[in-house]
């Protein structure tokens, strides 16, 4: 018998029979392993975990059942799904599966990498129609690698890997690209700031090596650019996209840190703390210093003043994820898809005295 290193080009899913072959053992003792209810010398269970590896092979008594067919699921991958950001897209994609007649499957990570690995791996394993990964993703080499594997392994399963709000994982990487115009948004933003006679514009919400970090920096800075200004790199500060951290966050640039006149906050949570935190300390919004968020989530009409900020089409972003990914046949030349953004004006900004 041909030993196998990977699994076969035509498609096929690696068997136990491989999975033997490749350990230099029987098919019953690659069964125990698997089934862990028999005892199994500790080096010959080495030999066939490693294998396994090798193989890339799947344990999948569903799909063994119905002879490799996908299980009619479709898993939504979110940090977070408490945030009303993430709520609304998975609104969308649970509307779009089921009318596709798919079932759908919510997991959370946390924003931790490891564990999004852990999941989509898992979902590879119960063979889901689409695995659906919303929000930035980190700028790091081992975990890019790590998802164009899966996007790879997903594929060979009969499956498919969904980024949403993600950039592509390169060119040849069977994966659906559900995007958003991120950086447009914040160039179109600042503009507006800057168009209204800001010249001192701070940025709460700075996230190192993510994504949709990196891409509404980059709006932010390419306008100044076009209007040959150059942003204050202490009004550009760190933190995560939570209502705490805007408080906080303003409160010590208002006791410390340099003047400003407006706030971009890189999300419609940041901007709900920064207009508490101005509120208290007696500055008026938008006479004293004018904000704006991004997302344009249901509190961005609530707050008051009704806060400016950015509207990204979060349900539809959560439908195109399950249609273009269950009808890939059909739109081969659509997986790479790029919704716009829009200036919402509302109260909270207006032309600097």
């Amino acid at each position: 018998m041909v030993k196998r290193t990977q699994p076969a080009p035509n498609g096929d899913a690696s068997t136990v029979r491989d999975v033997a072959a490749r350990a230099g053992v029987s098919a019953s003792t690659v069964s125990r392993v698997l089934g862990g209810t028999y005892p199994v010398a500790a080096a010959t269970r080495a030999r066939v975990l490693k294998a396994m590896r090798e193989l890339d092979y799947v344990v999948n008594a569903h799909a063994r059942a119905l002879g490799g067919a996908t299980n009619n699921t479709v898993a939504f991958v979110v940090d977070d799904v408490t945030g009303p950001f993430y709520a609304h897209i998975a609104r969308g994609v649970e509307e779009q599966a089921s009318a596709e007649g798919r079932l759908c499957m919510l997991c959370t990570t946390h924003g931790d990498p490891k564990r999004i690995l852990a999941v989509v791996e898992t979902m590879r394993e119960q063979r889901a129609d689409a695995v659906i990964v919303v929000g930035g993703a980190w700028e790091d080499k081992a975990y890019q690698d790590r998802m164009t594997h899966f996007a790879h392994a997903l594929d060979r399963a009969g499956s498919r890997l969904v980024l949403v709000g993600r950039p592509p994982l390169g060119p040849g990487v069977p994966a659906t690209v559900v995007d958003y115009d991120n950086e447009g948004g914040a160039f179109a933003l600042t503009t507006h700031l800057l168009s209204a006679g800001h010249r001192r514009v701070a940025y709460l919400g700075r996230v190192p090596g993510l994504s949709t970090s990196a891409q509404r920096i980059s709006g932010f800075t390419r306008a100044h650019d076009l209007l040959g200004l150059a942003p204050d790199p202490r009004l550009i500060v760190d933190g995560p996209f939570s209502r705490s951290y805007g408080y906080q966050a303003i409160r010590e640039l208002l006791a410390s840190g340099p003047e400003f006149t407006a706030v971009f906050a890189a999300t419609d949570m940041i901007a709900t703390g920064v207009i508490q935190a101005l509120r208290e300390a007696g500055r008026r919004i938008p006479d004293d210093v004018a904000v704006a968020g991004y997302d344009d989530i249901p509190v961005a009409r609530d707050v008051y003043p009704a806060l400016t900020t950015v509207h990204v089409p979060q349900e539809e972003l959560g439908r195109a994820a399950v249609r273009l990914a269950l009808h890939r046949e059909e739109l081969p030349d659509s997986q790479h898809l790029v919704l716009g953004t829009h200036v919402v004006l509302r109260d909270s900004t207006r032309r600097a005295e």
